[in-house]
């Protein structure tokens, strides 16, 4: 299935024009059927193995993906949850983080960022990010800080590490907690750590459209804790360590046999699919320049070395977006736009008291930003496609 259809994250992309008549997409956005095809059997041997047992909730497939996720990231522990979004709200609870406190985060993210925040009654609090890296600006986080602060959230947006030294250096000096949103960027590194193991809790999700993508929703949550691992278990389980007897209240946020068993599969996949979109997110790079577009089109940057992009999504900035995107849908090229409003700026927060100009990096990104399909199987003539058509574009609001 294309998640141009079906990702969470495209749910709100900016409206065509009414009197435009839809144009057939030349290819998916993200084909996931490509993916599908190279690992069928071993899939579908899968799922049967979890259906022949009819052990469907947590079980030892769960408990195998755990200890094979954890050995990968080299964390100690790793729990399975129902999805992105409750690994955060989980690991927030688990902190014991709710009303009256703080948690400092980005605006330039899913709503699942901040709304796991505010669902645990604490209140989200929004600094504005780098304009290269889209990720929170490290240097605007230690005046933010007051003294119902109890946690940082970054987002390490599109694949692409936040910059951590720095808001590890300012959590530990404030006696802060870290609560890393990996969601987009499992597998990726930041001075040869991966990411989700530098912070109290690293969140992640296995949405389809992710570098690790389930056949459903998914999360998981690393952390080096005993305690702590040991709290979201039993949060995740209604508040339970022996049946029927609960200790705490928890939630209902089981992660699925059949979705483990599926992620076990893809698992050893991970590094050459994250290979495969960094070769086309070079690739795009290479195009660009031939196509003398570097002075329209913004790409991501290189990352520093110490810093690995996984690339789950490739997203310029440029002018006149909206046009631009328009012509790329005539043209059959699919695109989406992550973000196109802040989350301060969301109705959902409007009791937060935000105005429109208090972010302005943000809100500046989020009228230019436009992400590109990027993903393994993408084929050469697609991405010229793609880039031919963004010059046709230029070329005509040239002349215009």
């Amino acid at each position: 299935m294309s998640t141009s259809a079906q990702s969470k994250e495209s749910a709100a992309p900016a409206a065509s024009p009414a009197s435009a008549a839809p144009a057939k997409p030349a290819f998916d956005f993200l084909d996931l059927r490509a993916q599908f095809a190279s690992i069928r059997e071993e899939v579908m041997a899968a799922v049967t193995r979890v259906f022949e047992s009819q052990y469907f909730i947590l079980g030892p497939e769960v408990k195998l993906l755990e200890e094979e996720v954890a050995a990968k990231l080299g964390a100690k522990f790793a729990v399975g949850c129902a999805s992105g979004t409750d690994a955060l709200v989980l690991s927030l609870m688990a902190a014991g983080i709710g009303p009256g406190d703080e948690v400092i985060t980005t605006p330039f993210s899913f709503i699942a960022t901040a709304g796991s925040i505010a669902h645990v009654g604490a209140k989200p609090v929004f600094v504005d990010i780098d304009p290269v890296t889209f990720n929170i600006n490290p240097a605007l986080i230690a005046a933010a800080i007051t003294p119902n602060t109890r946690a940082i959230m970054p987002v390490h947006l599109f694949g692409l590490p936040a910059d951590l030294h720095p808001i590890l250096e300012i959590a530990k000096a404030r006696d802060l907690l870290v609560i890393e949103d990996a969601a987009q960027a499992i597998g990726s590194r930041y001075n040869d750590r991966f990411i989700g193991t530098l912070g109290d809790f690293g969140c992640f999700s296995f949405f389809p459209s992710k570098n690790l993508g389930g056949a459903g929703d998914g999360g998981l949550v690393a952390t080096n804790d005993p305690a702590r691992a040991e709290r979201l278990r039993m949060l995740r389980g209604h508040g339970s360590k022996k049946k029927y007897y609960h200790d705490i209240l928890g939630t209902n946020s089981r992660l699925d046999a059949l979705q483990a068993a599926v992620l076990r599969v893809k698992l050893p996949h991970l590094d050459s699919w994250a290979a495969g979109r960094q070769n086309r997110a070079e690739r795009y790079r290479k195009l660009f320049l031939e196509k003398n577009l570097a002075s329209f089109v913004t790409c991501p940057p290189q990352p520093p070395a110490n810093f690995h992009h996984v690339y789950n999504q490739f997203t310029i900035r440029v002018p006149l977006r909206d046009d631009l995107r328009e012509s790329l849908r005539t043209a059959g090229i699919p695109t989406e736009i992550y973000y196109p409003l802040c989350l301060h700026l969301q109705p959902a927060f409007r009791y937060l008291g935000y105005q429109p100009g208090v972010l302005p990096v943000a809100e500046k990104t989020s009228r230019e930003v436009l992400s590109l399909p990027v993903f393994p199987e993408l084929k050469d003539a697609q991405q010229d496609l793609v880039v031919q058509s963004i010059a046709a574009f230029r070329t005509a609001q040239g002349a215009a």
